[in-house]
């Protein structure tokens, strides 16, 4: 085989497991439950609400998040039916529970400091027209190898949120420092879902015009020594990218990248 068929047959390799991958995260997006299910983010207070994508009548306080229900209503807690009156007790900052009620889940949760109520039903239009996110097509030559430097202390940081007034605050453990289109870059980073993983939120000059305006992510996981591949084929679109009913962070402005990168998502139809 020659160089070039060698070349040709890793880069059509690398396409293809970059377009499985790219499946299976669209697939978790417009799930039955998935975000583009959401119909309504209602923001709770003391005084009672009721909603018409949820049922019961909904407060918050002290103590957290309370339903109550009314005749002939019910949902399914923690596979427990409830009626009337349930307390879902202090909600912590970014988790949530997810409340069953008939085909439809009630998310409760909280977020930037505030408890909120966020219906998720599968006949939601934006779910059931949804055609895919627009993708430049993948190319190894956004693929960098970097060094993720930890901090003695991890940095509360405070950033935006799509929510105009609302603010997150995260514990950034450290900062991913690489090279790309020939200038030495660095990001902040704040912890990933799985132990040991991180994400890193940016922007960069492709943002606003051919990728969302707002913000971007890149999930990364570390060596033990510090070596960290970032694949920016795999920079992904978060949820405030397909609806105003989102309060996703908005990137430190440290990480605001000087250079265009074309690779990853693009502006979603939902958007254009």
């Amino acid at each position: 085989m020659t160089v070039h068929s060698t070349a040709s047959a890793e880069t059509a390799a690398f396409a293809e497991q970059w377009r499985e991958w790219h499946a299976a995260k669209e697939e978790r997006l417009a799930g039955k439950h998935g975000f583009l299910a959401v119909t309504g983010l209602h923001w709770l207070n003391a005084e009672p609400q009721t909603f018409t994508d949820a049922p019961g009548a909904w407060t918050t306080g002290p103590g957290g998040p309370v339903v109550v229900l009314g005749e002939g209503e019910e949902l399914v807690v923690d596979g427990r039916t409830v009626h009337g009156e349930h307390r879902f007790g202090i909600i912590p900052e970014r988790g949530g529970v997810f409340a069953r009620w008939g085909d439809a889940v009630i998310e409760v949760a909280k977020r930037g400091g505030h408890d909120i109520v966020r219906p998720r039903h599968p006949d939601n239009p934006l779910r059931t027209s949804f055609r895919g996110t627009p993708a430049y097509e993948p190319d190894p030559r956004w693929v960098v190898t970097g060094r993720y430097f930890p901090l003695d202390e991890p940095r509360p940081t405070t950033v935006g949120a799509a929510v105009d007034g609302l603010e997150h605050v995260y514990d950034a453990p450290g900062r991913v420092h690489f090279n790309l289109e020939g200038r030495a870059l660095a990001l902040t980073a704040f912890p990933g879902h799985e132990p040991g993983s991180l994400v890193v939120l940016f922007t960069d000059a492709t943002s606003g015009v051919t990728t969302y305006a707002a913000n971007r992510s890149l999930h990364l996981s570390p060596d033990a020594d510090g070596t960290v591949t970032l694949d920016f084929n795999r920079a992904t679109n978060l949820p405030c990218a397909y609806t105003d009913l989102a309060t996703c962070p908005l990137p430190p402005p440290e990480n605001r990248l000087p250079v265009a990168v074309e690779a990853g998502e693009k502006i979603p139809h939902e958007r254009a």
